[in-house]
């Protein structure tokens, strides 16, 4: 019998679902709340769990997109647990904290949730004796029938102050081996508990040598890049491994069942054009057979106008195509960038009154200088700086943004400021 689950950085499924990041009230670096997406998001990956009949819903971390999240997000997480164990009510879920979280808060409603058939795990658990203690990480997946089908090791985020002490060696990073011996051990203990035909899933929060970050909205963890993980830190033997942090989706290290699922919906501009997904993976035998990315439909647009000049930007945005039948939640968030040759103080005023009364939302307004970006350091010898006429100064921080000279009203300005400074001098 094959067993399906869906992995996601987020809730997860045998079906088995993985789930990207999924960061509820995530701001997309601009202050604009997210709710309303993240809804559309759960509302879907409830029908996918339907219709795919999933076993279970893996979550890889970043429930949430920080340490407090406010009260409306927090329900739309906790409706969401709810709705999905109303509606299939085999389902496993197993939820694991990730950097954004915080594991004491995530893990606060635990034993409830536990009642309910949901796995909660935000801190590495231990043994009276204060030793790092494996087993309450080990969550077995059920199948249709009610039998286990897999056994999934859900290893939270691992903070510094996580990790085992680690004499220093030339050839060893203290951080990466303390994260391999925790690891090692969290499997260990998941193939001790794994039956005849079962497969050990496992799940990390980290980042993994070799992945692609989205740069404007990733925080780099564990010490940051120069401590990327190896990707055989997790063995051959593991039939799928999720992974959390990384919004966009891929596999690592060249192995098809080591991947992110990535974030469900761009969590920065740049991500505009990842394909958010879940990942739907299947097992028979302790094995994967199967795995197929869910695209993930998205809810809102992102339109990124990018020309040469202020007045080409300024007729794109006349001819943009909005839809005025959308609910404000739904207009599409817009980025623009603009070649500026020389300055222009009122751009920003020209691009909103464009934009006035449309559906659509301008989140970033870019400049790209078209100056030799050298300083005066650069563009003058140090031992003429100090000779310089204050109007040659002025120029060469021109130069420095813009082509060309300034234009008379400019200087005349600058005079102007210049004279009424010496004469308090």
């Amino acid at each position: 019998m094959a067993h399906r689950f869906v992995a996601s950085a987020g809730p997860c499924g045998a079906s088995v679902f993985s789930t990207p990041p999924i960061g509820i009230w995530a701001r997309l670096c601009t202050g604009f709340p997210r709710d309303a997406e993240h809804a559309c998001f759960l509302d879907w990956l409830i029908d996918r769990i339907g219709e795919h009949r999933v076993d279970a819903l893996v979550i890889a971390g970043d429930v949430f997109d920080g340490q407090n999240p406010p009260i409306p997000a927090l329900a739309l997480f906790y409706r969401f647990v709810a709705r999905a164990k109303a509606q299939h009510p085999r389902l496993d879920i197993v939820v694991v904290a990730g950097n954004h979280d915080s594991a004491s808060r995530l893990e606060a409603p635990s034993p409830l949730m536990t009642e309910m058939g949901v796995r909660v795990i935000g801190t590495l658990p231990a043994s009276a004796a204060g030793m790092f203690d494996p087993s309450p990480l080990i969550v077995p997946l059920h199948d249709a029938d009610g039998s286990v089908a897999a056994r999934c090791v859900a290893m939270p985020y691992l903070r510094p102050s996580d990790l085992p002490a680690v004499e220093e060696a030339e050839d060893i990073d203290p951080l990466i081996e303390g994260v391999r011996r925790l690891y090692s051990q969290a499997w260990s203990g998941g193939r001790e508990h794994c039956g005849r035909g079962e497969a050990l899933i496992l799940t990390g929060h980290c980042y993994m040598r070799g992945g692609a970050l989205s740069e404007l909205s990733e925080r780099k963890i564990l010490g940051g890049n120069l401590h990327a993980l190896p990707v055989d830190i997790f063995p051959d033997d593991a039939a799928y491994v999720a992974l959390g942090h990384l919004h966009r989706a891929q596999a690592v290290g060249g192995r098809e069942a080591v991947r992110y699922s990535g974030s469900p919906i761009p969590l920065a501009l740049d991500e505009q054009p990842y394909p958010h997904q879940v990942v739907l993976t299947e097992f028979a035998g302790g094995r994967l057979v199967g795995h197929e990315a869910l695209r993930v439909p998205r809810h809102v647009a992102i339109h990124r106008v990018s020309e040469a000049s202020p007045e080409a930007a300024l007729d794109r945005l006349k001819r943009l195509e909005l839809d005025r039948g959308l609910p404000r939640d739904a207009w599409p968030f817009l980025e623009v960038t603009v070649t500026l040759p020389e300055p222009r103080p009122a751009l920003r005023d020209e691009v909103e009154a464009v934009l006035a009364g449309r559906p659509v939302r301008l989140l970033k307004l870019g400049v790209r200088l078209t100056g030799s970006g050298q300083t005066l350091a650069d563009s003058a010898p140090p031992v003429d700086l100090a000779s310089l006429e204050p109007e040659e100064v002025f120029r060469r921080l021109y130069h420095r943004s813009h082509d060309g000279d300034p234009e008379p009203d400019l200087m005349a300005a600058f005079h102007e400021l210049l004279t009424g400074v010496q004469e308090t001098m």
